[in-house]
């Protein structure tokens, strides 16, 4: 254990009421948000502080590529709450950088979220997080590209999706039919698997990965033709350390025809295009040749609280969030987490946050994710996770660059995800 790890585990297990710490308490949330986001977290922070004099909260934010870095540095750089990419609690929990939530917060959690969310911010039956946000992926098509290519709908299987990138590719005018992400693990992992669930296929079960399987080879060498084609040219889609880049500004400047991309980028889109972000439309992904129905990859994004920090900073911090996520915080009924997260358009997970913005989810924009979100299937938790993305990430650019065939990129995906999660397991 580094000595990182043991100033994150220092504290003392015991937890006391917040009254006996009540007194001059400073609490620091770590985020990755954006600015405006982040001045509403602000703003719902000094509302909480306002009712809990003593307690200060003040909030951090850094580049998504940042984030877990930072948060494994916490222990040393103050943190004392976290938002987390829910992939990273296993890893966290074994090398005790999180604190487990008390059986109050355990209780709030299994009793209003999902199973399957709650069960995303658990490792071994132990709630470790407050889950927020929840994430889908769905087919993003510009229809005015559609109406000129004189595409008439969304395409539904995966020879529609190649004969729609192909009308619309236009290599000449720099436009492509069908866009890559690269450069980010999340952005180039999670398209794919989403194509490969919407196949059939898997990408671990049992904690075993399966991407030899029939399912994931037809996969590969789906990119591989949009590559061969010229469908998705691999250069437009690098994305940058804020998860934008150049694959947001091709498809925001018309120059990509579709993406596969989760349903937080709505903000973006609409603070990139305007008032021609009604040219966007949303369909459920494309089922391949062994698939039978439209699925799609979720994941879920939890705030967890630093293992470090003291007694009085852990219940303090577990108040404030139980606050910020509960529906007296925020308005008409959802919780203040609510109302900041559909300010960028993500779907929040509390069911009595969904059912507050009932109307809300139901916007032209959403109709691609909310239809396949009762049939996602979550992106596999398991220790190692993180360093399976990035390895998968890294095959799969090489197929994008034409460095490898699909059936080589099969062969190393598999080879790299057998030898990460036995590692992962000793």
């Amino acid at each position: 254990m580094n000595a990182i790890s043991r100033v994150w585990i220092a504290a003392a297990a015991t937890m006391m009421p917040l009254t006996a710490y009540a007194q001059d308490v400073q609490l620091t949330y770590l985020t990755h948000w954006a600015p405006d986001t982040v001045a509403l977290l602000e703003e719902a922070a000094s509302a909480y502080s306002a009712e809990h004099p003593g307690v200060t909260i003040s909030v951090r934010a850094v580049p998504f590529g940042d984030l877990l870095t930072t948060i494994r540095s916490g222990g040393t750089d103050g943190t004392t709450i976290a938002s987390i990419y829910d992939l990273w609690l296993p890893a966290l929990v074994k090398d005790g950088l999180v604190a487990p939530a008390p059986e109050n917060v355990a209780k709030e959690v299994s009793d209003n979220w999902p199973a399957g969310i709650a069960a995303a911010a658990s490792v071994d039956g132990a709630i470790y997080g407050i889950p927020n946000e929840v994430n889908v992926y769905a087919l993003n098509y510009n229809k005015a590209l559609f109406e000129e290519a004189g595409i008439a709908a969304p395409p539904k299987t995966w020879d529609e999706l190649k004969d729609a990138a192909a009308k619309l590719t236009d290599l000449s005018a720099g436009q492509q039919g069908f866009g890559m992400i690269n450069s980010w693990a999340a952005g180039v992992v999670h398209p794919f698997a989403s194509l490969l669930v919407s196949n059939g296929g898997q990408l671990i079960a049992d904690g075993k990965p399966l991407l030899d399987s029939k399912e994931a080879l037809e996969t590969f060498q789906l990119y591989e033709t949009m590559i061969k084609e010229g469908y998705s040219v691999a250069a437009m889609g690098t994305a940058d350390a804020n998860t934008t880049g150049p694959y947001l500004d091709n498809f925001v400047s018309g120059k990509t025809g579709m993406i596969i991309m989760a349903n937080w980028w709505e903000s973006a889109l609409k603070g990139g295009m305007g008032d021609d972000f009604d040219n966007i439309g949303t369909a459920p992904i494309p089922v391949g040749p062994s698939g039978d129905a439209p699925r799609s990859i979720s994941y879920s994004w939890q705030t967890v609280v630093n293992a470090g920090a003291t007694p009085a900073e852990q219940e303090a911090a577990w108040d404030f969030l139980v606050w910020l996520n509960g529906p007296e915080s925020g308005k008409n009924g959802a919780s203040a987490m609510a109302d900041i997260l559909q300010s960028m358009g993500i779907l929040p997970s509390r069911n009595s946050d969904i059912e507050a913005y009932s109307d809300a989810l139901n916007r032209p924009f959403l109709e691609g994710y909310v239809s396949t979100l009762a049939d996602a299937q979550a992106f596999p938790i398991v220790l190692g996770g993180q360093e399976f993305s990035e390895a998968l990430q890294q095959v799969i650019e090489q197929l994008q660059y034409g460095q490898i065939t699909a059936e080589e990129a099969q062969a190393n995906a598999q080879a790299d995800a057998v030898s990460i999660l036995e590692r992962a397991a000793q």
